[in-house]
């Protein structure tokens, strides 16, 4: 726990830091980091004003930013707020409460509350006026008083129109954004021109609107959705003024201003919830980027009498969709020594909730990436997950370091490699290995991976029975498992002859294996599930790859240098051959890589999300089986990304790229 005045010192760095990606985000249309990061940040922020001061400051109320003075200042006829954010559903009832409250203090009735849900755009607000239904002036948000003028640039967004169909008098917020393709070729053509390129498409779209040469705003295709009714009155259109939230929607659509297609009237907040949970799943297809969906009170009537706080409606929140990007501390950092002796540096973090689950580790790589992002015990680091790729820290806020923080420096020796514990740098690599590979806990973790799901896959003989079967010298290595009996179990504590019968016939069970399985038991450094299948696929038996040559190794496509000399040291190492032999008495083998036909020959598959019909490995090995590969990371050059529930980050950089994404019935379909 931090000291008073440690705190007081940090509460003083934390805002200065707030306020600079405040000034990138809404003045210079640069920002530096994730709008997720940024709210973690705002958020902590506002928890240790509250705390030390007791109130909010001017950093966490503000409204937008400052005004450029590139532009003439013009005052908005209705000031411009932004939503405060909650995160799960829970907070969005938090919230509902709030404003019913407030509502009944306003002698409002609550027992009938219709909410409008819509897409929260990640673009750049804009203030729209129409002088007898011709166009008059467009306005940035600015600090919420004050905007700026951007009429020129405006005017060149295709889908504004000049005059409405109606000659009525208004003035409309929207938000102007760049489509995910229109910003990778704003890119490709600032590369080639040798100038910076935009970090997002919402950089890109207010750095456009914000031009002085409306030109340069015209070649870059903005795009825009109009949202909200500030001022309206019908003149002789005859037209009413809107009652409700979803009135207000109907009617910009009358007049011919361009709108969302998915907003939703919901009657209740459980409705909202089931639009959130809809488009946190699908909203990576859209062409436009969302973090969240925006939930307004309907009615009019009630949005005035709920009015406003400080920065925010009070008749409004925004639903941000799961961070993929947010803040917390290193708390410690650890060597871990995997199975076959690479060790890898894992940072232990506060516990904090990124992409719907609780993070109290992540992976810091090698010794290279501590030195180039400078991570030190204390500092304060963004960090990222998403789907099931594994936490990794992506930058470290060093304006918030603790003061005394050292260096990481490795050190020379690791409890859990064998021998002395000594570690080297492996040769040509960024990687760490134990110099010794005769310890307990690498002995351990072997015969761990050996029963796992990836291997043998021996059901209900986990890590515990293992360390009791060893403790009561039942076992020695993996091939031992092969003679154990119901008695051998039942002698084990808290087994019984049900449970000791079970643990026998999976391991029964387990002796019709696969090749690729065995392979992957077998824990060869560098072969992983996809090297062992192409092995399998080029070596139909353990003998072949047991003779298997360097120079037949290398040609594989997929199995490089470093693959095939850990291949030849495995076929040099006595006590891995005697073990493979132990094994090989109890085993019979299958070659799972045999192609059935070669309908999906060459073609890549990436697999991200819960896929609910079949299990992922079921639905790799189909791949296989009809001569498709299956690859761990999207690239330019893979076929197809297959996309189960709750996918993340693989299935947004697929639609960036241009991959063909499946859903798991399309995939199905494919290989029927």
């Amino acid at each position: 726990m931090k000291k008073v005045a440690d705190e007081k010192q940090y509460l003083k760095e934390l805002r200065n830091l707030v306020a600079h990606h405040q000034r990138k985000y809404h003045t210079e249309d640069a920002s530096e980091i994730s709008d997720q990061a940024y709210d973690a940040l705002v958020k902590e922020l506002a928890k240790l004003e509250e705390k030390i001061e007791g109130k909010k400051s001017k950093v966490t109320e503000r409204v937008g930013g400052e005004v450029s003075n590139a532009f003439a200042k013009v005052r908005h006829v209705v000031p411009q707020w932004s939503f405060d954010n909650v995160f799960d559903f829970n907070e969005l009832k938090a919230w509902e409460d709030r404003l019913e409250r407030y509502l009944t203090k306003q002698g409002e009735t609550t027992t009938s509350l219709t909410y409008v849900a819509e897409h929260k755009i990640d673009g750049l607000k804009l203030v729209m006026e129409y002088r007898e239904g011709v166009f008059f002036r467009a306005l940035t948000r600015g600090d919420g008083e004050v905007g700026e003028d951007v009429t020129h640039t405006a005017r060149t967004i295709n889908s504004l129109p000049m005059k409405l169909k109606k000659a009525v008098d208004l003035v409309c917020v929207g938000e102007v954004w760049m489509g995910e393709k229109e910003f990778e070729n704003l890119n490709k053509n600032r590369e080639k021109a040798g100038e910076d390129l935009f970090a997002n498409p919402r950089n890109a779209a207010a750095g456009s609107l914000r031009q002085l040469d409306p030109e340069v705003a015209r070649e870059r295709d903005l795009s825009l959705f109009v949202y909200d009714v500030d001022v309206f009155f019908g003149r002789e259109s005859k037209l009413p003024a809107p009652a409700t939230q979803w009135e207000e929607l109907q009617l910009l659509k009358t007049l011919g201003l361009p709108t969302n297609d998915y907003p939703r009237l919901c009657q209740a907040l459980v409705e909202v919830e089931a639009y959130y949970q809809e488009w946190k799943e699908k909203h990576h297809e859209l062409p436009y980027g969302v973090d969240g969906i925006v939930i307004k009170a309907n009615e009019i009537s009630v949005q005035k009498s709920a009015g406003y706080t400080a920065k925010a409606p009070r008749f409004g929140i925004a639903y941000k969709f799961p961070a993929v990007e947010t803040t917390t501390v290193v708390e410690n950092i650890e060597l871990q020594v995997g199975r076959t002796g690479v060790v890898t540096p894992v940072a232990h973090l506060r516990a904090v909730v990124v992409d719907g689950s609780t993070v109290t580790r992540a992976t810091l790589h090698n010794e290279d990436q501590i030195k180039r992002l400078d991570i030190r015990i204390g500092d304060t680091v963004i960090i990222r997950k998403a789907g099931d790729v594994i936490p990794e820290v992506v930058m470290v806020l060093k304006e918030l370091r603790p003061k005394k923080t050292q260096a990481y420096v490795f050190p020379k020796t690791v409890i859990g490699c064998g021998g002395d514990g000594s570690i080297e740098r492996i040769p040509g690599m960024s990687a760490y290995r134990c110099v010794f590979l005769d310890s307990d806990f690498l002995h351990r973790q072997r015969l761990y991976y050996f029963v796992s799901k990836n291997a043998l896959n021996i059901d209900g003989v986990g890590p515990k029975i293992i360390d009791a079967l060893l403790e009561n010298s039942l076992i020695n290595d993996c091939a031992d498992l092969f003679t154990l009996t119901s008695e051998d179990f039942l002698s084990l504590s808290g087994f019984k002859q049900k449970s000791a019968d079970n643990a026998v016939s999976a391991i029964k069970k387990a002796r019709e294996t696969t090749l690729s399985r065995l392979l992957v038991g077998l824990s060869i450094e560098h072969v992983g599930e996809e090297t062992a299948h192409l092995l399998a696929k080029n070596f139909t038996t353990i003998d072949l790859l047991q003779k298997a040559s360097r120079e037949e190794l290398i040609t594989i496509d997929g199995i490089g240098e470093v693959v095939a000399d850990k291949i030849l040291e495995w076929q040099k190492d006595s006590k891995e051959q005697i073990l493979l032999k132990n094994l090989l008495i109890h085993l019979n083998i299958t070659n799972d890589a045999k192609v059935s036909n070669n309908r999906l020959q060459g073609q890549s598959f990436v697999f991200t999300g819960t896929l609910e019909q079949m299990t992922r490995p079921e639905a790799q090995s189909l791949v296989r089986k009809f001569g498709g590969v299956v690859v761990g990371s999207v690239s330019k050059n893979t076929d197809f990304v297959v996309v189960g529930k709750e996918a993340g980050s693989k299935a947004k950089l697929a639609k960036d790229l241009g991959v063909k994404i499946l859903s798991e019935t399309e995939f199905l379909t494919l290989v029927a």
